[in-house]
């Protein structure tokens, strides 16, 4: 087909769609709705990996923890032989030092927080925090986790560890609200009601989606925490790998170690969990799964639909235009042009939804990152591609059938149509 035939008959189905402007309009919509929906949700969900992934690496990639239960899950929803699972113990941490020549550091931490059903409040003169969270932490947890690095004033010290010293390092946000326009450094700030000398500020980390970042935090020394705090029986370990280490080397190592500590036979099974520092990605695939999946269900409902409205419309356009294909057939159209005349019409009808629909998707994106800061959706190029797909796709597969129907009509009994 040559390129003045293609123009003619891309204006001869213009020409149509404009004459049946409301028809048209409501024909797009499940279309528009398909694509929008599709390019809205992806577009969020590629910020949000993007800010996970980002927040990922803040816990250090060479970072890895051990734990008595997985992270991320509530014990009571655990099965009974991991809710009974012996504890850590913090001295475990110099166990694995000693003889994991792969790791590079160990270092135990306890945390005491709402989420473990405890409580805890700091306050300083007539300011007062609740919720916060309390963790007891060595002299080296700042080089296992850098996301807690200190801005203002020093972390802990060997000497406050060995001492048992009633010192605090305080999340930037506690800070503010503590010492409003005031250097917190050297002040006195009482937690849980014991007083406590500010010695550091963290830096600003509002956390994942505005909540439990480490503007949250206050850390005091791992002595001074089992000291004031028996009943809190938690510990976790975290360990890295030197640069260029082996990962998995390490991971073996640490946990034959482990097994060791907590007299396994070679047949039971670990009573502690390994978790690397992307268990957050790990969790945040889980959750976002069964929202691109809903995504999916609701995108290809609308598109189905859409489609099928295309099909009927086109059947009826057919069925309208008899005459017409007949005049064209008798003055010398082939089969093909009829044909290409009618699918040309369907991939225009679902193209300008699909068009509309990325520009929406576009939209509701650029309002979501504006009105959101920690949902920083993106819209990628491959999404916008996929849509223009997606909506020329179904107008090519549901305009073939009254593309080919209109093509094979007799002309001598289209000529007769009345």
């Amino acid at each position: 087909m040559q390129r003045a035939e293609i123009k003619e008959n891309l204006r001869n189905a213009l020409a149509t769609l404009r004459g049946h402007k409301v028809r048209s309009a409501l024909t797009v919509l499940g279309i528009f709705i398909g694509v929008a929906s599709v390019i809205s949700v992806a577009s969020i969900i590629d910020g949000l990996n993007l800010y996970v992934q980002k927040r990922v690496e803040s816990f250090g990639s060479r970072t890895y923890f051990i734990s008595r239960i997985p992270f991320g899950q509530p014990p009571d929803r655990l099965p009974e032989k991991m809710r009974t699972r012996r504890y850590l113990e913090t001295d475990q941490a110099q166990y694995l030092r000693d003889s994991c020549p792969a790791i590079e550091l160990a270092t135990p931490f306890k945390t005491r927080a709402f989420f473990f059903g405890e409580t805890n409040e700091v306050h300083a003169g007539d300011k007062r925090v609740e919720r916060i969270i309390l963790r007891g932490a060595e002299p080296n947890y700042v080089d296992a986790i850098p996301l807690f690095a200190v801005n203002e004033g020093r972390f802990l010290s060997r000497f406050d560890e060995e001492h048992s010293r009633d010192v605090v390092v305080l999340g930037a946000a506690l800070a503010d609200s503590l010492f409003p326009n005031t250097d917190p450094i050297g002040k006195v700030a009482y937690v849980n009601g014991r007083q406590y000398e500010v010695i550091g500020v963290f830096e600003r980390d509002p956390g994942l989606f505005g909540g439990g970042g480490v503007d949250s935090f206050a850390v005091i020394p791992l002595s001074n925490f089992q000291k004031n705090y028996p009943e809190s029986k938690e510990t976790h370990i975290a360990f890295t790998i030197p640069k260029n280490g082996d990962a998995q080397l390490a991971v073996d190592q640490v946990t034959e170690a482990m097994r060791r500590l907590r007299h396994l036979r070679h047949n039971q099974e670990n009573d502690f969990e390994v978790i690397s520092s992307d268990f957050l990605t790990q969790l945040w695939n889980q959750l976002t799964g069964a929202l691109v999946v809903l995504t999916g269900i609701i995108s290809s409902v609308g598109l189905l639909v859409g489609g099928i409205g295309v099909m009927n419309i086109m059947l009826i356009s057919v069925t309208e235009r008899t005459r017409e294909i007949g005049v064209r057939r008798a003055i010398g159209a082939r089969k093909a042009d009829i044909r290409v005349q009618f699918l040309l019409e369907a991939v225009l009808l679902t193209s300008t939804g699909g068009v509309l629909g990325i520009v929406i998707g576009i939209l509701v994106a650029t309002v979501v990152r504006n009105a959101f800061a920690s949902v920083p959706a993106t819209v990628s190029l491959f999404w916008v591609v996929t849509g223009v797909a997606m909506s020329v796709g179904v107008g090519l597969f549901f305009g073939s059938y009254p593309a080919n129907r209109a093509a094979n009509l007799d002309p001598i009994v289209c000529l007769r149509y009345e």
